[in-house]
This record gives C-alpha cells, sequence and structure tokens, in this order.
C-alpha cells in the first residue's frame, strides 16, 4: 500500500514540478530538474536520514523513467492556459498528503516514535517543494510570510493517520491522512487560513540611505 501512494505522490508531484517550470519557461532540462527534485527530495532526505539504502528512487528504477516521461510530455507546452494555472495548487495538495503520509509510514517501520514519525512526514511532504522552489529562483512557500498553512496541513494530517491506525485498518488510517492533508491544504489556499504571527515592533522610520554624490564630469 505504501508503494501504490509513494507512486501516486511521485506522478503527483512531478506534475506540480513540471508545470512550475514551465510558467518559468524553462526547457526540457529545467522542466525534468524541477520535477525530478520535488518527486524525489522530500524521501531522498527521509531515507538518508533513515539510513534506508538504496533510496527510493534507486530501487524503484522506473519512478525516475516516469518523471522524465512526465516532463517530455509537459515540456512542449508553449504557454499555460489560465485556467490551468488556477488548479495548479491541486496537484501540489495532492502530492504533499501523499507524501507526507508516506514519510510516516516509513518512520513507524524503522521504529521511530510517533512524533519523530509526523516530523518526517512532513520532511517528505516538503522538502522536494522547497528545492523546487530555489531551483525556479522563488522563495520557498513554506518559508514565505502571510502565505495559508502549508507545513501545518502535513503535519496535522500525519497525526491524523497516526490517531487513526490506532482504531482502524492501516489502509484505511493512510487514505484518511492522506483525505486530511488534502482537505486542510486546499480549505486553507480557499479561505486564506494562516497561522497566527506576532507584529515586528517598530522602533521609528530608518533613516535613508545616503548616496554619496557622483563626480562631475570633465
Amino acid at each position: 500500500m505504501l508503494q501504490l501512494i509513494e507512486l501516486l505522490a511521485v506522478v503527483a508531484a512531478s506534475i506540480y514540478g513540471g508545470l512550475l517550470a514551465r510558467r518559468k519557461e524553462m526547457d526540457f532540462v529545467g522542466v525534468f530538474s524541477v520535477a525530478f527534485v520535488m518527486a524525489f527530495g522530500g524521501g531522498t532526505l527521509r531515507d538518508l536520514l533513515l539510513d534506508r539504502h538504496p533510496l527510493f528512487w534507486i530501487s524503484n528504477a522506473h519512478y525516475p523513467v516516469l518523471v522524465f516521461l512526465i516532463a517530455a510530455v509537459l515540456t512542449p507546452l508553449t504557454r499555460m492556459p489560465s485556467r490551468i494555472e488556477h488548479w495548479l495548487h491541486v496537484p501540489d495538495a495532492l502530492g504533499l498528503g501523499l507524501f507526507s503520509i508516506v514519510g510516516a509510514g516509513y518512520a513507524l517501520e524503522a521504529d521511530t516514535s510517533l512524533f519523530i514519525a509526523s516530523l518526517f512526514g512532513v520532511i517528505t511532504g516538503t522538502f522536494g517543494g522547497v528545492i523546487g522552489d530555489v531551483i525556479c529562483n522563488d522563495v520557498p512557500s513554506i518559508f514565505r510570510p502571510h502565505t495559508p498553512l502549508y507545513a501545518t496541513c502535513s503535519f496535522s494530517g500525519c497525526w491524523v493517520f497516526l490517531g487513526v491506525r490506532e482504531i482502524a485498518p492501516e489502509s484505511v488510517a493512510l487514505w484518511t491522512g492522506i483525505a486530511a492533508v488534502l482537505v486542510v491544504r486546499l480549505v486553507a489556499l480557499r479561505w486564506d487560513v494562516r497561522l497566527p504571527a506576532a507584529p515586528l515592533k517598530q522602533s521609528g522610520t530608518p533613516p535613508e540611505p545616503t548616496v554619496p554624490a557622483e563626480p562631475p564630469l570633465d
């Protein structure tokens, strides 16, 4: 079950990464690179920290091939229709949910505590997007101020998964956790739900920097 969910996560994340790269007007190399890191970045860090070898995308050699094919299909898009761009957050939210629960599940298989498993879920779900945003020359969405919930959606969904698995079969817990991440993320985007932040104290208007005058031309 975890491998099936992982496969779906790779597809969702690579589609989102490829569309994001096309929005930046990248060529095939750029599209494939962004799709690759978004699909495999979080899981690679998870495997390294859990000492899982070989890495999941190396042991499943068809994953990189699948990302390559998705990038090849998306690259010829000359211009992303506005109605498609409007829905770009859907594969992002789906990939976040799928990868988050997979990460938590693999961490449990490695005999970690519940809290550590939830953190591994967040790492798996968000780290690939962080690298992809950096490649696209954007501030990672997880670090942007005044943006809808992102990592919180992953963390909350992981705890839904961990709680449900105590009273229901593993498969039910997996899909319930994924649905929880997806729903919370879409609700946060729809109604702009954010974590409260303390305002910065203003100590007065800073003086404007002085620019040295240029010497007169002879």
